[in-house]
């Protein structure tokens, strides 16, 4: 039988077997993870306190970096309602990972939730790297084209998790926000008599879609920045600034990253809306990320990637015993280590045609065999 097919017969099957949120296993992850990052902040703050210590402070941070990524994929957990099995415990603990992670997370699990929808359309969801298709790329200039190259490499990825995490989610709030503020007070001078309840309703913009996801952002953003208030008194500002600034931005880089190459990797499914199958993007377009034990814990296994877009509702303490259980289903899947990351990265262009996701330098390759 055809893989996609078996996949569509028994993924009822797997789901129901695999998909059982365990409030205790969940509640097991989440001390595992809280306390380990209160200790580092300990380390980073008696690391600069002492004398001759900066090398605590150093290493605390790396460390606190790769324990924020787990932070986020937990966080990612409770807006799929996998990691707990209440889901009074996913929305509040999901809230929480939010604040550490710096991502309003009601808001990022909207968007995320779409990426599933859309899995394999690429026609309707390019990935965090924001991918063109092979005649957008082909649209630019010269210096246009090498600049979408540079600016997707992985060195910038630190760059890109600060925007990710720290500076988008602030200047979009804060921009939405002064946005409704103006449109009600204009509302009000020209229309006095409607109350700011009904102008403020009437108000549209790209920043959010719904009221819930605004004051989720408004109240995201208004915790953390008084717990940033509070780690200046306890830390002061330039160490706890030194230290959340570079250990967010190196595990928003690294998530992104991960993130990328769970999707971008050579040859990859990229079909359009005419044709697209889920079950063959969930084969063909995601890829199982094959990590050191270690590190599989601490990105909450999401490198069983496959297994998560069959069912998202599968939480993270479980996709590897799926995977072991079924894995002579996923024998198609693309199997990646760390060492393939950096070439997998190379894939940054959407072939339409041919519903791949092909590299640069093979787009070039068949563009100048074409004119000879």
């Amino acid at each position: 039988m055809p893989a996609v097919a078996a996949i569509r017969q028994q993924k009822r099957s797997i789901i129901d077997r695999h998909a059982k949120p365990d409030n205790f296993k969940g509640a097991t992850q989440v001390l595992t993870t809280l306390l380990p990052v209160a200790a580092l902040w300990y380390a980073a703050a008696l690391g600069d306190r002492l004398a001759d210590a900066d090398g605590l402070t150093a290493a605390a941070t790396l460390v606190l970096s790769l324990f924020l990524l787990r932070v986020f994929v937990l966080m990612h957990d409770c807006g799929h309602g996998s990691l707990f099995r209440t889901s009074s415990l996913n929305k509040a603990l999901g809230f929480g990972f939010g604040l550490l992670s710096g991502m309003p997370q009601y808001v990022w699990a909207q968007h995320h939730n779409y990426h599933h929808a859309t899995n394999g359309n690429w026609e309707k969801y390019r990935g965090p790297l924001s991918i063109l298709s092979v005649d957008e790329y082909d649209a630019l200039s010269r210096p246009r084209q090498r600049s979408y190259v540079r600016r997707r490499n992985i060195f910038l990825a630190p760059f890109g998790g600060f925007l990710y995490l720290i500076f988008n989610p602030r200047v979009t709030w804060l921009k939405g926000t002064a946005g409704l503020a103006r449109h009600v007070l204009r509302g009000k001078i020209a229309q006095p008599g409607v109350s700011v309840r009904t102008h403020a309703a009437r108000y549209e913009t790209r920043h959010w879609k719904t009221g819930a996801e605004f004051w989720h952002m408004t109240m995201n953003n208004l915790v953390l920045l008084s717990a940033w208030a509070l780690m200046c008194w306890l830390v002061g500002p330039v160490l706890f600034f030194c230290v959340y600034l570079a250990s967010a931005s190196l595990a928003g880089g690294a998530g992104i990253v991960l993130f990328a190459v769970q999707h971008n990797f050579e040859h990859s499914y990229a079909s359009g809306d005419l044709g697209w199958d889920c079950d063959s993007a969930t084969l063909h377009g995601t890829s199982y990320l094959a990590l050191p034990g270690w590190l599989n814990w601490l990105t909450a296994n999401i490198g069983y990637h496959h297994i998560h877009h069959l069912s998202p509702r599968i939480p993270n303490y479980r996709l590897a015993g799926c995977h072991a259980e079924h894995g002579h289903l996923f024998g198609k899947v693309k199997r990646l280590t760390l060492g393939d990351i950096g070439a997998s990265l190379k894939f940054l262009l959407w072939d339409p045609r041919l519903r791949q996701i092909i590299s640069v330098a093979e787009h070039e390759s068949a563009r100048l065999a074409a004119a000879a």
